[in-house]
Formats: structure tokens, sequence, C-alpha cells
């Protein structure tokens, strides 16, 4: 299999514009599934998929592909870019050595932070409260607090979240 230059006078000579023939085919098609990869690896899966495709092409006789032979490659190969993905182990070593941005390292059990310590002035202030509450919830305390007369609907939602809270406290 050689590589034809469709454009010799073309100046860059990584251009994918160059690629002509069955070439051609196999990057429209890479280009068609690079983007159901992540942004900083589809220069790589497209590769892959050239790559697939010039190596089932010469397994095969060099029979040419259809389309839907060639979107059949491409689509194995991004699926088994996810499947690989999907076992990589993203767990690290609390005792792994990372710099500081000071140029110092430092145990990464070091940076992380203490789930039991309690923020008091958050915890004082309502306003943290509140935006964790949903808004409607929020309205519905405003008009409690104004002595607005909630009506049926806001009583069943405010309702709702009383049941709901009284379970989260009995378990």
């Amino acid at each position: 299999m050689t590589v034809t230059l469709a454009c010799p006078e073309d100046n860059d000579p990584l251009s994918y514009d160059r690629l002509d023939g069955e070439w051609r085919q196999w990057y429209e098609t890479a280009h068609r599934f690079e983007r159901k990869v992540p942004a900083q690896d589809r220069g790589d899966i497209r590769h892959n998929i050239i790559l697939e495709l010039a190596l089932a092409r010469s397994r095969d006789g060099d029979k040419p592909f259809s389309m839907a032979m060639m979107c059949r490659v491409a689509s194995f190969v991004v699926a088994d870019y996810w499947r690989k993905a999907k076992r990589k182990p993203t767990m690290l070593s609390l005792n792994t050595e990372i710099e500081n941005g000071d140029g110092d390292t430092t145990e990464l059990i070091n940076t992380v932070a203490d789930d039991k310590a309690i923020d008091l002035e958050a915890w004082i202030d309502a306003r943290t409260f509140l935006l964790g509450c949903p808004r409607r919830l929020v309205v519905i305390a405003g008009k409690r607090v104004r002595g607005i007369p909630l009506d049926n609907a806001d009583k069943l939602y405010l309702g709702k979240w009383r049941k709901r809270e009284q379970k989260r406290l009995l378990n």
C-alpha cells in the first residue's frame, strides 16, 4: 500500500488534504468517529482507526471495503477505546509524593480535607443552608415568614419535603 500525494505543491507535508483514494476514505471515516472520544484523544483515535482499516484491508486480501464495513471497523476501534478506558485503575496511592506548587513535595495524604471538620461560620450563616435547598422550598418558607397563606400545591410540596427529612432523621 502506498500513499500518493494529491497536491505536491502544498506546503504542509502533514496535511490530511494530501491523501487520496482509499486513504482519504479511511480518513473521512475516522474523522466522523473521532468525536466519540474526549478531545485530548481524538488525534490518537483517528490514527488508530486508519491503521486498523489498513490492517483489515491487508488481512482481507486487499478487497475494497464498503462504507458499512469501514464504519463497522471504526465503531469497534472506538468501543475498544472505551473498554480500555473503563478498565484503567483510577485509584491513587495516598503515599504518592506530589509537587505542591512551591517546588516542594508532599504526600497526597496531607492534602486530603477532613470531612468531619465543621465550618463554624458557615454553620451559623443561614444563607449557606438555603443554597442547598430547592428554590421552591425557599419561596414557600418566605411565604410562611411573611404570613402569606399557602395554596394546596405548596402545602403538598412542603409536606413531601417534611416526610423526606423525617425519614432521613430516623435512619
